[in-house]
């Protein structure tokens, strides 16, 4: 028989029907993983299999990819809790508890988009991902409210914040934290958060302070000083990719070129916050430590120690938490390893209060105070008025005793 044309030509390839998803979801892990500035449109199409070409056929570029992350990563929190089958209301809320553990759990590595790579949105988009968080921050409160009718909307609003940021802690670190397990034990801290006192005056959502010094009418005498605290402060509200060195000077009055004179480049002047940030944190830890009579009263006093330096340097404490993927290698590995220490410090008080509790289970319950302090507080913008700093504390301190 002749063969013909047709017979021998290969079969076209066809694109899957989800290619799309794929690269969000791609995108999102890199996002997470390496931060939004560090990842390139070639980097997502190799991760998903294609040419970097191919990427633009589903999304114009790298900022719509993020927005479409985000969107399905909100979608699917409020796909989880839009169908609810139980009648009471602790029997609602319980549902609704399971299902965000489940999602938190099952999307840990791109669920972390909701907490610092959000801030590469838009006004617009910022405002559609808020709305969407609203929605479902309302279907949590309505039955608490139901159970606990003394409360505020307000005051069930916040303690509904503080449960979902011990679901979203899973996606801060990197140990393993899957299965029903972890998923069982995120909605006993959610609950232990749920029946916590709430504040008598919850803070407001103040609007972001503007962009002013970060120093006031006195100002430091060392001038590399200046410009870590001037630094901090415009890292933590555009974003490092966002600032210049010549931003940075401009805030502590000084030209660019001046500026290295104190450091080689920008990402030195990050590396020297995070090592600041580090060693006051070690000491405040250490000297907590050290004052206490037992266990017990060293993990309150670490708890509180760590409250305080939350709400005392909040920039440092937010670009600490948010730029390390913009750290020089040597200096990322170094810090996280720090990192991991100051961790496994409270780990370690934590079974020392509670020795039954599996090291797995502390360390879960240690990310999840962590996270709790940082989210709640930056609710409040880390406000100390009407001791909202210690109910943060307190919050902490239950989530270690879920």
């Amino acid at each position: 028989m002749r063969r013909t044309a047709s017979d021998t030509a290969p079969a076209p390839v066809r694109r899957p029907k989800d290619r799309k998803a794929r690269i969000a979801l791609a995108g999102a892990e890199l996002f997470c993983e390496r931060g939004y500035h560090g990842v390139s449109v070639d980097e997502i199409a190799a991760a998903v299999g294609i040419s970097g070409p191919a990427v633009y056929r589903h999304f114009p570029n790298k900022y719509a990819i993020l927005v479409h992350a985000t969107r399905e990563v909100v979608g699917a929190l409020l796909a989880a809790t839009g169908r609810p089958a139980a009648n009471s209301a602790d029997g609602l809320l319980d549902e609704l508890l399971r299902a965000l553990a489940e999602v938190a759990v099952s999307r840990r590595r791109v669920a972390g988009l909701y907490q610092w790579e959000g801030r590469y949105l838009t006004p617009e988009h910022r405002q559609e991902f808020a709305a969407s968080m609203a929605t479902l921050v309302g279907r949590v409160a309505a039955p608490l409210r139901e159970l606990r009718p003394e409360l505020t909307a307000g005051q069930a609003d916040l303690l509904v914040n503080a449960a979902l940021s011990a679901f979203g802690s899973v996606t801060t670190y990197r140990a393993a934290a899957t299965g029903t397990d972890t998923e069982h034990l995120l909605t006993r801290v959610a609950w232990t958060l749920l029946r916590t006192d709430a504040p008598a005056v919850p803070p407001r959502r103040r609007p972001a302070p503007e962009d002013t010094p970060a120093t006031g009418p006195v100002r430091p005498a060392s001038r590399r000083e200046l410009l870590l605290i001037e630094a901090m402060r415009l890292f933590h509200r555009h974003g490092y990719h966002a600032v210049a060195v010549e931003d940075i000077g401009r805030a502590a009055g000084i030209q660019a070129s001046s500026v290295y004179r104190y450091f080689p480049g920008k990402a030195d002047l990050l590396a020297a916050a995070y090592y600041r940030a580090t060693d006051r944190l070690t000491g405040a830890t250490t000297a907590a430590i050290a004052d206490a009579s037992d266990p017990a009263d060293a993990l309150h006093r670490v708890v509180r120690a760590y409250v305080d330096f939350a709400f005392g340097q909040s920039d440092l404490v937010a670009v600490y938490l948010a730029e390390n993927n913009n750290l020089p290698d040597r200096d990322r590995h170094e810090l996280r390893g720090a990192q991991r220490l100051h961790v496994e410090e409270w780990v370690g008080l934590v079974r020392a209060v509670r020795p039954d509790l599996p090291a797995g289970d502390a360390r879960v319950l240690v990310h999840a105070a962590l996270n709790v302090v940082t989210d709640v507080g930056r609710l409040g913008r880390f406000d100390r008025t009407a001791g909202y700093d210690t109910w943060t504390a307190r919050l902490a301190l239950a989530v270690l005793h879920a």
